[in-house]
């Protein structure tokens, strides 16, 4: 709540307005609708909504509304406020039942209306001085909803009206620019677009498909990490997709997220469950055998499927899913081994985004995830230990200073954590995977280790994943790149393009020499003409369009046209096809002579 003596920064008279705004509308519908019912109309981010209890609204009053609202401000009508009574209130608002509802749960002194002209409303407040405050080019009715009062479906169902009101005519028109140019990098567009994955009602909600074209994408970015962890000392391993129950009580995870597990199934004598999680069957690997001071790190990965529940509503393509993919790691060592090996993570974290074109700062930036002492349901009770693990992971962030913020009340329960939080291009930003300090399933599971003097020792225990889900990432990937992706990443790198039928047998001859050297290339070969086959291509983002024709084949050469319709002379094909090979290994963006 603001001050009355402070005054308001830009962002708070930007929200004044919107709120004030919303009033305005609720005004324009009144005059148009003199039998609605009001909910309430908040600000938001990018602008207003209100919520009306009405006969169905369509798009075609959004005009009528807009129009009564530029009438209403150009009447420069100031915003009065007055405090009331709750017996006043009651009296004003006798046919406003929502209102009524809201007036209740207040006390006396603490009601206030706010009035334009003759309009009333039950407002905390604060508004701008005069509804010619509100910029009248600066807004636009945006679209209509159903919500349910107070968000409960047990309440009747309203109707919402968004606004969106910025300072100006300028900002308002670059935001609505903003607005299309996201929707046209809509994952779920694109990939259905690119054929790249699919859903189907019968499978399950949820549950994609990924498609031949999304299937080899998948599987590069697989291979690109499993290699990479390889290389960087990590044992990766197959675990089973499910568990019996006992293994997820034993860990803790049981409790804190069972209403996001899939339920039991009882097989012979067994509860089973899919797994949720990876870490209790990695522990379960480490456990196997005794290990040696001289094993750590022992550092564990796996491409590991898990099974998670989320509300329909709440499934957004490839973002949020029921089953997904988690490059995933559990890195067991000595305490002191902890700060080198929260380096090395990050280490393979940043060189993993650059590789995907992804900048810290630009793209994302870390999350220094804490807990809160008070919550002892929720964390793990052992002050020092998260005093100290706190310590250091704050330490280690500040010591290559990094791109981070603190954020309280977000860590796991079984330790403090560091947080990649992706900036998408509307610039929303998610949590799209973790780094965790973990001292406590070392405890739970009987984690141990001998140290050089002979002695058993607990050891700690970092979690971390490399890229994430590949199902997000995919889906960030995607509308990263408006589906244009990097050459390594094309499903397709390159399109041989005949410039007629009798230089089909040529073209198959280029199809091969590419694909001996491991480049994913096609033929065209339909009877499209060559401008409709060179369309097609750049449609589907294709890197490269190979043009081959009478002077080509005579002089076993290629016409090269990128995508971004740049077209290079004609060059020799081992020349091409040399240079190619050498752009997919360096894993470059687009390809370069």
């Amino acid at each position: 709540m603001m001050n009355s003596n402070e005054k308001p920064s830009a962002d708070q008279k930007l929200e004044i307005m919107r709120h004030s705004a919303s009033h305005v509308m609720a005004e324009a519908v009144k005059s148009l609708f003199p039998e609605v019912k009001f909910g309430i109309g908040p600000a938001i981010d990018n602008g207003f909504y209100y919520d009306f209890d009405i006969l169905n609204l369509s798009s075609d009053d959004l005009a009528k509304i807009e129009n009564k609202m530029r009438d209403i401000i150009k009447q420069d009508l100031p915003f009065i406020k007055e405090n009331l009574s709750k017996d006043a209130a009651r009296q004003i608002f006798k046919d406003q039942p929502y209102k009524l509802q809201l007036i209740e749960e207040l006390q006396d002194g603490e009601i206030t209306i706010y009035k334009s002209g003759s309009f009333v409303d039950l407002c905390a407040g604060p508004h701008v001085e005069s509804t010619r405050k509100i910029s009248i080019d600066g807004f636009k009715l945006d679209k209509i909803a159903g919500a349910y009062w107070r968000g409960s479906e047990k309440n009747p169902m309203l109707q919402r009206i968004y606004g969106l009101a910025f300072k100006n005519r300028k900002e308002l028109d670059e935001y609505i620019k903003l607005q299309e140019e996201i929707k046209k990098r809509d994952h779920r567009v694109i990939g259905k677009d690119l054929d790249l994955f699919v859903f189907t009602d019968l499978i399950g909600k949820g549950l994609p498909i990924f498609t031949e074209k999304g299937s080899v994408i998948r599987r590069v970015l697989e291979r690109f990490v499993v290699d990479e962890e390889i290389n960087r000392g990590y044992k990766h391993i197959y675990t089973p997709d499910l568990a019996n129950i006992e293994l997820y009580k034993t860990s803790g995870h049981y409790p804190y997220y069972k209403e996001t597990m899939y339920p039991l199934m009882k097989v012979d004598d067994e509860e089973l469950m899919l797994r949720p999680m990876t870490c209790p069957h990695h522990f379960q690997y480490y456990a196997s055998k005794p290990r040696s001071y001289k094993d750590l790190p022992f550092r564990i990965a796996e491409l590991a499927k898990q099974f998670r529940y989320e509300k329909s509503g709440e499934l957004t393509g490839l973002i949020r899913v029921r089953s997904f993919c988690l490059a995933d790691s559990h890195i067991i060592c000595q305490k002191e081994q902890a700060i080198s090996e929260l380096n090395t993570v990050l280490d393979l974290i940043e060189y993993m985004a650059v590789t995907l074109g992804l900048n810290t700062g630009d793209n994302y930036r870390y999350r220094l995830s804490l807990g809160d002492r008070k919550e002892e349901k929720k964390y793990y009770k052992d002050d020092e230990a998260w005093d100290s693990a706190e310590s250091i992971l704050r330490s280690v962030l500040t010591g290559r200073k990094a791109n981070f913020y603190e954020a309280g009340n977000e860590a796991a329960f079984y330790g403090p954590k560091i947080d990649i939080q992706m900036r998408n291009f509307a610039g929303k930003e998610d949590t799209v995977f973790t780094v965790q300090y973990d001292f406590v399933m070392p405890k739970r599971f009987k984690l141990t280790y001998i140290d050089k003097d002979g002695k058993e020792k607990e050891p700690i225990v970092i979690h971390r994943s490399s890229i994430g889900a590949i199902e997000r990432t995919f889906a960030f990937l995607i509308e990263h790149y408006a589906g244009a992706f990097p050459v390594w990443l094309s499903p397709i790198q390159a399109m041989l393009i005949p410039v007629s039928d009798q230089y089909i047998e040529y073209a198959r001859q280029v199809e091969g020499e590419l694909k001996s050297a491991g480049i994913r290339v096609q033929v065209d070969d339909s009877s499209e003409r060559m401008n409709q086959k060179i369309r097609q291509a750049q449609l589907e983002k294709i890197p490269c369009m190979i043009i081959v024709g009478e002077k080509e084949v005579a002089e076993t050469t290629v016409s090269v046209r990128l995508r971004t319709g740049k077209q290079l002379p004609a060059i020799p094909l081992d020349q091409f096809r040399d240079q190619l090979v050498k752009v997919v290994a360096a894993k470059s963006r687009d390809f370069e002579l």
